[in-house]
């Protein structure tokens, strides 16, 4: 199958669900805050419910997308993300809010598996990391989006939460139209689960939590933290949001830091960059320049975190991939859901800055968690498949047959 009829559509669907569904909520809180009428503790609790609902959902479908088939389990996600985007859009108190939340934060988990399987099985192998990257970009993608629409100044967050949800019904049309069908019942193996991974998956758990933890404020909070210092025009707010999906987009380059310099390095830099980005806007929120180099370095660090926790994962995983990926992601996402709670309390018992401080500090105690892996090759009998291989060999028969 061509490249970019998979790619671009992908591309669409992960900006709608991460970009528009999920991460676009801290854009707006400010606003949704004030209209609704919710304290800053309820804020926190009620955006902590985006990562609650992707843990549920990512275990949902590492597990059954090869049952269900990706396709079906894609057209799930852009349903819940239109249902999500819709119903957060004419919330009329905080409960209707925190369904579509739960609409919304539970697209994200549905979407990304299934992509990956889609990719496997339809996109020649020696595009399919070209083709992941670029996908995967669309949360990046989304953020800047979000950012530009945020400086319509006659539109309020309801009718623009009204807007991506029409835009989220043409992204799964185009979807629908574009993703085939499974028309073959090809059983892709993901290889055994060895007790001997999590004995080495230990600190790749903890720093994914703490990682997790350490971030949230800056998802929820950043804008309404800047916001509220009454040193910025909405131009300057939008400019804000859209350089941490701008500089995001550069952070895919964690992969060829790893390959240049190894992953105990690569993931150390990454560390002290995110670190450094919640401090950088605590002591700095009224000074402009210094705030958009702090949001540019989130948007930069996270995804280049994102991509080191994935190779982590996977060189943990050797024999099941799936798990590689979807354990530390999921484990972030858990510690995202501490974290953006229990900000919105401090930040109600204390102050905006104080709390940055303090979950600033917290990032950097994940350089104590920096990997320790030890990978030996073994050596697989001349003319026979081992059961990863024959699944690979199985996806590449099957591509030549459809093609």
């Amino acid at each position: 199958m061509h490249f970019s009829k998979l790619v671009f559509p992908g591309i669409a669907m992960i900006a709608t669900t991460y970009g528009l569904g999920r991460f676009s909520f801290g854009l707006f809180l400010p606003s949704i805050t004030e209209d609704i009428g919710m304290t800053t503790s309820q804020a926190g609790i009620i955006s902590s419910l985006f990562y609650l609902a992707y843990c549920f959902t990512i275990i949902y479908t590492t597990f059954q997308t090869a049952t269900i088939g990706p396709k079906r389990m894609i057209m799930l996600a852009g349903l819940s993300v239109i249902v999500g985007l819709f119903t957060i859009g004419i919330s009329p108190n905080a409960l209707i809010l925190s369904l579509g939340v739960l609409f919304a934060g539970a697209s994200t988990g549905l979407v990304s598996p299934p992509y990956g399987y889609t990719i496997s099985l339809w996109i020649r192998m020696t595009d399919q990391g070209k083709a992941n990257t670029w996908i995967n970009s669309g949360t990046s993608f989304g953020l800047m989006f979000t950012g530009l629409t945020a400086m319509v100044v006659f539109l309020d967050w309801r009718a623009t939460y009204f807007i991506y949800g029409v835009i989220a019904v043409v992204v799964l049309l185009w979807n629908f139209k574009n993703i085939p069908p499974l028309q073959h019942n090809l059983n892709i193996s993901t290889g055994s689960f060895n007790i001997r991974d999590i004995t080495y998956s230990k600190r790749i758990i903890l720093a994914s939590l703490l990682l997790g933890f350490a971030t949230a404020p800056f998802w929820t909070f950043s804008k309404s933290f800047i916001e509220q210092t009454g040193h910025y025009t909405d131009l300057e707010l939008s400019i804000f949001w859209i350089l941490i999906g701008l500089f995001g987009i550069i952070g895919g380059v964690s992969g060829a830091m790893i390959d240049k310099r190894g992953i105990h390095f690569a993931y150390n830099l990454g560390v002290i960059m995110l670190a450094t980005s919640s401090l950088l806007l605590a002591f700095t929120p009224n000074i402009w320049l210094l705030a958009f180099i702090s949001s540019g370095l989130f948007g930069f660090s996270y995804i280049y975190l994102t991509g080191v926790l994935l190779v982590w994962g996977i060189k943990i995983f050797a024999k099941n991939a799936s798990l590689g990926i979807g354990i530390p992601f999921l484990l972030l996402a858990v510690g995202q859901v501490i974290g953006s709670s229990l900000a919105g309390i401090v930040i109600d018992t204390v102050n905006f800055q104080n709390t940055f401080i303090i979950f600033g500090i917290t990032g950097y105690l994940a350089l104590l968690l920096y990997p320790q892996i030890k990978v030996k090759a073994k050596p697989q009998p001349k003319g026979k498949y081992n059961k990863l291989q024959q699944s690979n060999k199985e996806i590449l028969d099957y591509y030549e047959q459809h093609n």
